[in-house]
């Protein structure tokens, strides 16, 4: 034990073996470490039980364990002491290291068996947070009472009253913190909602064609009446709704018109019609065989409706106008 003299107190430095022991007969729970602790274990929980898995508390739970805790314990690791630097200094460092933290475990987990997957990002977050927590730990404890870092309560608590206990602090340095501290809270919490709450994106449905070989060719352009030529219908719903689609197929006899320069629909018949259920972000690919009963036409529309389907008195390009999406096959209708 080495003992010395300042401003006319004589003051001890306890080693660290009386440091711990001291604190196992006079425990300290450090209200910041604990909660660190709590806070960790409480995520886990809610990543992994159900129902809690599936609802907003996972994303309240889980955003401040990845963006906030890590670079928290790690400054608690290094910055033992309460003037080594202040309290919201160790905020901002503690978001700032945790962005820079949690990447590099990603990064690392990258060139692991594992790979970057929930399990092992979470095992690596966690176990590095409780490291460091008790590395922590141990370094507090070690130091003089007095000069273990502890979360200031009283003087939040004064603060927020507006009663400083820091005179040589002046006005303008405690607004500035303030505001510091409230442009965190806000920013803290707009993240979270935008996470909770994601924007809406782009409603679309997929309706597309595949030949007899599944693939974006091998259509059937030669067609004899009478005989059947396979081919796949796709759709796909990214409309973030369930939906109900019907798909209708006509045959159309057009004419082109030099004059001009466009063609026209001089008949067009129904062929089949077929109407199902998709739920959202589903794709079904639907397998269709195209069969002509007679020569006379020249084309093949396949039109898909979203749950408003015109009546049969609209006919023509209104109908094909009418529908949601609508896709054509040009074809040669040969005598058998």
């Amino acid at each position: 034990m080495k003992i010395y003299e300042e401003e006319g107190f004589l003051l001890t430095e306890k080693t660290s073996a009386e440091g711990i022991s001291s604190v196992l007969h006079e425990p300290e729970f450090f209200a910041d470490l604990l909660f660190a602790g709590i806070w960790l274990i409480a995520a886990i929980a809610v990543i992994y039980l159900a129902p809690l898995n599936e609802t907003p508390i996972r994303v309240v739970l889980t955003f401040p364990t990845v963006l906030f805790i890590p670079g928290y314990c790690l400054i608690a690791a290094l910055f033992p002491k309460k003037d080594d630097i202040g309290l919201v200094e160790r905020i901002m460092l503690s978001i700032g290291i945790s962005i820079a933290v949690v990447p590099l475990i990603g990064l690392g987990l990258n060139f692991t068996p594992w790979g970057i997957r929930l399990d092992p990002i979470i095992v690596s977050i966690s176990l590095f947070s409780a490291v460091m927590i008790v590395v922590a730990f141990y370094k507090r404890v070690v130091i003089s009472s007095r000069d273990r870092f502890r979360i200031p309560f009283p003087a939040i608590a004064a603060g927020i009253r507006g009663e400083s206990e820091t005179p040589r602090e002046s006005r303008i340095d405690r607004s500035l913190n303030a505001i510091l501290v409230l442009l965190i809270l806000v920013v803290l919490i707009t993240t979270i909602y935008v996470i909770v709450v994601p924007k809406e994106g782009e409603r679309y449905t997929e309706f597309y064609l595949l030949g007899e070989n599944m693939t974006i060719a091998d259509y059937p352009n030669q067609i004899i009446p009478g005989r059947s030529y396979p081919l796949y219908i796709g759709v796909g719903n990214q409309e973030n709704r369930d939906v109900t689609y019907t798909i209708e197929t006509w045959m159309v006899h057009t004419e082109f018109d030099n004059v001009t320069n466009t063609s026209r629909i001089v008949s067009m018949d129904s062929n089949n019609y077929l109407s199902f259920v998709l739920a959202d972000n589903e794709t079904t690919i639907i397998p269709f065989n195209l069969s002509v009963g007679r020569t006379g036409y020249n084309q093949v529309q396949f039109l898909l409706f979203n749950e408003t389907v015109p009546g049969l008195e609209e006919n023509g390009p209104d109908r094909i106008s009418a529908s949601y999406r609508d896709l054509h096959l040009w074809i040669n209708v040969e005598p058998g």
